[in-house]
């Protein structure tokens, strides 16, 4: 099912012309509950990984203050809320969800978690190395300094070349809470965005707060930068305000790919025409967060690579 976000309520680039030149596209992901296989893009579904290509660790010190569960555990409790939608618990599912958990060393190296698997068929706005079809994405689900959340690793590959797919694919015994992707298809939508207000030039950044009636940022909320998960396009800055992300190399980043808490936020206008209004009490997993991750407090993690070279080390920000 394709998802369509609705028209902007106002074309910027004809209020403001000097605007129309700094209009980027960003592919909109738009995951929703499925069942995703090897050759799928996905959130949360299994990677086309070689069967005899060692599956990555996390050796990265991490912080051990956060609230830790047991993934196996994280699943069943998920499965309890599910089943118990719209009724009380069952003594059982109570107890199962009070149960004591005993956890591993927390500073064991933890295995790797899949998090997305990115086709550039699926993705216009996704662009890889030479030869290289299929971005995946992992992370280790503990918080790591500066920015406590997880840590990202990024891997290219040739989708032709693997022939033989590794079938058991390991997972970590313990993670943070909401680092496990629950398992999306995709459904890419390509949309405009313009650049977050702070970086704009001083005259056109006041020109157009002088513009916004409702004095609540509504160029950012609901004209620049799309809500959920993306590819491409600008980031936002709504914590720190801009900070360039600048490669050893000297080069500045650019924006890989947002990892968001959920699909639209305070500003509705980004909920795709498709999905319909929930109530007060919607069935999990929510039509406005399927993929049941948040970064913080509801932040995003936006993951920047280097233009000069797929090979330098990419960065991250939460914002």
């Amino acid at each position: 099912m394709t998802r369509t976000t609705p028209p902007r309520p106002v074309d910027i680039a004809a209020v403001f012309p000097e605007i129309a030149p700094l209009a980027r596209t960003a592919t909109r992901l738009h995951p929703r509950p499925g069942t995703p296989d090897v050759r799928s893009s996905s959130i949360g579904g299994p990677l086309l990984w070689p069967s005899d290509e060692p599956w990555p660790v996390c050796e990265e010190p991490h912080e051990n203050e956060g609230d830790f569960t047991r993934l196996d555990s994280e699943r069943r409790r998920r499965h309890i809320f599910s089943a118990a939608w719209g009724r009380a618990f069952t003594p059982a599912e109570r107890a199962e969800l009070d149960r004591d958990e005993e956890f591993a060393d927390p500073d064991t190296p933890t295995t790797m978690l899949a998090v997305a698997q990115l086709f550039l068929r699926d993705v216009p706005d996704l662009v890889g190395p030479p030869g290289a079809d299929v971005l995946q994405i992992l992370w280790c689900p503990r918080d790591h300094d500066p920015f406590y959340c997880p840590a990202v690793m990024l891997r290219w590959r040739r989708s032709a070349d693997v022939t033989d797919v590794l079938s058991e694919q390991p997972e970590p015994v313990v993670m943070e809470y909401e680092y496990l992707p629950e398992p999306c298809v995709l459904h890419p939508e390509q949309v405009v965005e313009y650049p977050y207000d702070e970086v704009l030039a001083d005259d056109l950044r006041e020109r157009i707060r002088m513009w916004e009636e409702s004095g609540e940022d509504r160029y950012y909320r609901e004209l620049a930068i799309a809500d959920g998960w993306k590819v491409g396009g600008y980031a936002g800055w709504y914590l720190s305000g801009p900070v360039p992300l600048v490669c050893e190399c000297g080069a500045e980043m650019e924006l890989l790919v947002k990892i968001a808490s959920g699909e639209w936020g305070g500003a509705e206008i980004w909920r795709p025409q498709e999905d319909a209004e929930e109530g007060e009490l919607p069935e999990p997993p929510s039509r406005s967060n399927p993929p049941q991750i948040t970064i913080g407090r509801g932040y995003s993690l936006w993951v920047f690579t280097c233009p000069a070279s797929f090979k330098h080390p990419h960065g991250v920000s939460m914002q």
